[in-house]
């Protein structure tokens, strides 16, 4: 049973070498070799030149492909997975074009897992917790009002006065600015167009609690039966959002009114040369530390009166292992290589698991991935 794993990227390297150095048997595709082989190649020979048709002919039955590549790769992979009997895992969210796959994939007796990195993915692993942990405890009430937020963002560990920097390409921050979400705030669906329209102000219970700048990112809503809310709940407020640093939104104040301009091929290309100045202006050096912070919280209430809340917190920071958001998107994502491998997540198309035992066994692993896990009872 083979891994293929696509994609040497900055995200992809402590999880990859964590599946190499365990011992499995792993080959490793990526367009750059030399990129691949100054990744992993002190510990494997084992890197192939990444082609659709060649890796079509090494896939056998019960083999894992992990695509840590590009968004547009994943179905035909999911596809190339199918046809040849193999697994697919991948960090990104689930496309409808990957949900339409769910009943081949089935009959196929082949594991399509998505939604497996840190946003998404350890935000999921959270929030079931949370969810089963007030289902199973003393204070459950089904009439309680519920609230649900969960709160994620790259941040720099040493604050810039642009407010941020980059581990990667700015073009998917810059498009995501561009994207529409919905939540649910004040009992009634929240739509905004643009981020900034939604900015509100966020303390994270952190080992010393700290102030951010958060909004809402996406469509929240499906959310709500992923994470297996019950359908007679009455929802105050829900959100999948974003975390930014005090300051953000001021000192990106002329990129959001020319982001607002840009339509069409000419948006589209001034977008890129927007990203392309980001990134020489405002990327990592080598060695400085980034920082990642999440915070999933589940509140329930009865006559405006907390009987359940919880936060679920991690603060983690590049230190000598790498960065914080390599180590967080591709070590859940080797967790799930493993889970697969041991047919511990089900046939067809899924997300993070829901399974207790995966998320306390993972979350155990992302403990030492981060430097602080903690859930903070509001309550005691």
């Amino acid at each position: 049973m083979t891994i293929h794993w696509c994609g040497t990227g900055l995200s992809a390297i402590p999880g990859l070498r964590r599946l190499i150095s365990a011992g499995h048997e792993v080959t490793v595709w990526n367009r750059s070799l030399d990129k691949a082989t100054d990744a992993v190649g002190d510990l494997t020979d084992r890197i192939q030149a990444f082609d659709m048709e060649h890796l079509g002919a090494e896939l056998n039955k019960g083999d894992v492909v992990v695509s840590m590549l590009p968004g547009d790769w994943h179905v035909p992979l999911a596809k190339l997975c199918i046809a040849n009997f193999a697994h697919l895992v991948s960090s990104s969210y689930i496309a409808p074009e990957m949900s339409a796959l769910d009943a081949e994939a089935k009959l196929a007796s082949v594991a399509l897992v998505n939604e497996v990195g840190l946003d998404p993915g350890i935000d999921h692993l959270m929030a079931h917790w949370l969810v089963e942990d007030y289902k199973k405890s003393k204070a459950y009430d089904k009439d309680a009002v519920i609230s649900f937020i969960s709160y994620c963002g790259g941040i720099p560990k040493h604050p810039n006065p642009f407010r941020y920097k980059f581990s990667w390409s700015p073009l998917g921050v810059l498009k995501a600015l561009r994207s529409p979400s919905k939540s649910i705030r004040a009992f009634s669906e929240l739509a905004v167009q643009r981020p900034w329209d939604a900015i509100s102000s966020y303390i994270a219970p952190l080992q010393v609690p700290e102030s951010f700048e958060v909004y809402p990112n996406r469509d929240s809503l499906p959310f709500i039966d992923q994470y297996h809310f019950e359908g007679s709940w009455k929802i105050k407020e829900f959100v999948r959002g974003t975390l930014r640093l005090n300051g953000w939104a001021d000192a990106w104040a002329d990129v959001f009114d020319e982001v607002e301009t840009l339509e069409g091929p000419s948006g589209d290309a001034r977008l890129k040369e927007m990203s392309d100045t980001f990134w020489a202006e405002n990327s990592y050096s080598e060695n400085e530390p980034d920082r990642v912070i999440m915070c999933v919280a589940l509140k329930a209430e009865t006559d405006g009166a907390p009987i359940y809340h919880k936060t679920y917190t991690m603060d983690a920071w590049g230190d000598l292992r790498g960065t914080a958001m390599a180590r967080l998107v591709s070590g859940p994502v080797s967790l799930a290589v493993e889970a697969v491998q041991n047919r511990e997540i089900p046939v067809g198309v899924s997300a993070a698991p829901f399974d207790p035992k995966l998320i306390n066994r993972w979350m155990d692993e992302v403990d030492t991935l981060a430097q602080h896990v903690q859930i903070v009872n509001h309550l005691k």
